[in-house]
């Protein structure tokens, strides 16, 4: 009896999160499709981040951006995921793996972000869009947005990094 308690609450916490995720992809930053690691070293690359860089990570998935960009280059990144289901399991890798940085939870539209050096994002032009007002508002003079896979709104790109085997476009951003 114990048992199939235990098991019918946790068939209701998997649904659960399962339908927040699902309307998050709906009507939130878009579905969660991890970078490929050789994208996630391509990008970090393009970006520059050099030592103790403040790098956020909007829509941070399972936090492979911010773990390499404090294992390879040493800046102080942060990632907001949204979607509690993929947020869980950047804890469960951070966890597993020994990955570094720090996952917020949430909307990073609450946060403010004006510390960035580098703005790191992955997700689709339509939510790009509206998050470009408040990039204008709060980004510094010179702080860099890489966007992978996709341009960001209005801007005018600075450089463009090609399209390359299975990578997708970087699309690289100056304030």
């Amino acid at each position: 009896m114990l048992f199939s308690t235990i098991l019918l609450l946790l068939i209701i916490a998997v649904i659960i999160f399962l339908c927040i995720s699902f309307y998050i992809t709906i009507f939130g930053g878009g579905p969660f499709i991890p970078t490929p690691f050789p994208a996630v070293k391509e990008v970090l690359k393009h970006a520059k981040i050099k030592k103790h860089d403040k790098v956020y990570d909007i829509g941070a998935g399972d936090g492979r951006f911010i773990h390499f960009a404090i294992k390879d280059y040493q800046a102080r990144a942060v990632g907001f995921e949204l979607d509690p289901f993929v947020f869980f399991l950047a804890k469960i890798r951070q966890w597993f793996w020994a990955w570094k940085g720090k996952i917020i939870r949430g909307n990073f539209l609450s946060h403010n972000i004006s510390d960035a050096d580098i703005v790191l994002c992955y997700m689709l032009p339509r939510t790009l869009a509206k998050f470009q007002n408040k990039f204008d508002k709060e980004l510094r003079k010179g702080t860099r947005v890489i966007s992978y896979a996709f341009h960001i709104g209005s801007w005018k790109p600075k450089k463009i990094i090609p399209k390359k085997g299975k990578l997708s476009k970087i699309w690289i951003y100056e304030i």
